[in-house]
């Protein structure tokens, strides 16, 4: 299948931007764009064949620089919060920039989600690699760190996503894609049903940073351990739902092992779309959107409210600097940081 590139705007700084268009043999798309190595679009078909794009976006580059919402970038160098903007490494302690109440988030103020990514595209594999380096003391960060994301769209209808990263000082690296679904295509996603290989999850506190707890979900409105309306719980009453405005947590995933294993799976039972989330991470990050407010304008005029779309950040845990119970997510020179995430459709 051919795969196109076309131009997509130019930076406010200067910077062309394109865009990549993956195609497999079964007609699905994924599209890419290099600012924030971005997935700007997934179009799989419903049960009955029909094509919808799935997931939340802009038409144009405008809409990604001036929407603070991380709409399908990669997130980094850490995704995810670390508290008060600190940790302590080897001795030293690094002071990042804080982004979100006293805390970090996603890298900070400019992270990766606002960086022209250099690509390289394979028609014979219908993938895109993008690099980014980042330098020694960006946003506060140790060391000059290379990383490496790579998309692949299968003949399974599944996006691969493949990360890597090196770094010539210890620091500590946690990539993710923050790409918000929706199986429908339009509307909220409360209708469609959850389920989570991941008996435990990681409690928050009032600015949603873990407090290094790894607490069971029997019985609260976190089990999602069989297929659950995501709908049915959202609003419990509940000091943890009250802290996220709904879901915003890290769930931990069941006997971890560092290979690629399946730790959700999404229905939407109105279109019959199906994904599955595979991914070699210990942890995922299950957000619901609940700050999205109609603000965002995004593609074709639509507004994106609260819980038009869905999260599963595949990650380490939120906060690991500063939690040595926590898998590390240091980096040291002379090792490759490794990760895979694959997202899968299908119908029932």
């Amino acid at each position: 299948m051919p795969l196109t590139s076309q131009p997509f705007g130019t930076t406010t700084d200067g910077q062309k931007v394109t865009q990549y268009t993956l195609t497999n043999s079964n007609d699905c798309q994924v599209k890419i764009i290099t600012y924030g190595a971005i997935v700007t679009s997934i179009t799989v078909p419903d049960r009955n064949g029909q094509m919808a794009d799935i997931v939340l976006g802009h038409d144009t580059l405008d809409g990604y620089e001036s929407a603070p919402a991380y709409l399908g970038a990669v997130v980094g160098r850490y995704g995810n919060r670390i508290r008060n903007g600190q940790f302590t490494l080897n001795g030293q302690t690094h002071t990042l920039a804080t982004n979100n109440g006293p805390n970090h988030l996603h890298g900070g103020l400019h992270g990766f989600n606002q960086m022209v990514w250099h690509a390289e595209a394979s028609e014979a594999t219908q993938s895109v690699h993008l690099t980014h380096t980042s330098p020694n003391g960006h946003e506060g960060y140790p060391g000059t760190l290379t990383a490496h994301v790579t998309y692949t769209l299968t003949d399974h209808n599944a996006l691969q996503i493949q990360y890597r990263a090196t770094t010539d000082q210890p620091t500590v690296v946690n990539l993710t894609n923050h790409s918000y679904f929706n199986l429908a295509g339009a509307g909220t996603i409360v209708d469609h049903t959850l389920t989570l290989n991941a008996s435990h999850f990681t409690p928050v506190d009032d600015t949603l940073i873990p407090t290094g707890e790894i607490c069971p979900v029997q019985n609260t409105p976190f089990d999602f351990t069989t297929p659950t309306r995501i709908g049915d719980r959202i609003d419990a009453e509940n000091d943890q739902i009250r802290h996220g405005g709904g879901y915003d947590h890290n769930w931990v995933m069941d006997n971890w092992n560092q290979s690629l294993n399946e730790i959700a799976i999404v229905n939407d039972p109105t279109s019959g779309r199906i994904m599955t989330v595979s991914t070699t991470e210990p942890g995922v990050q299950f957000y619901t959107g609940n700050f999205l407010n109609g603000s965002i304008v995004g593609k074709q005029g639509h507004t994106y409210g609260k819980r038009s779309g869905l999260c599963l950040e595949t990650q380490h845990f939120p906060n690991s600097p500063n939690q040595p119970n926590f898998p590390s997510t240091t980096l040291n020179p002379g090792e490759e940081y490794q990760s895979e995430t694959v997202y899968t459709f299908t119908t029932e």
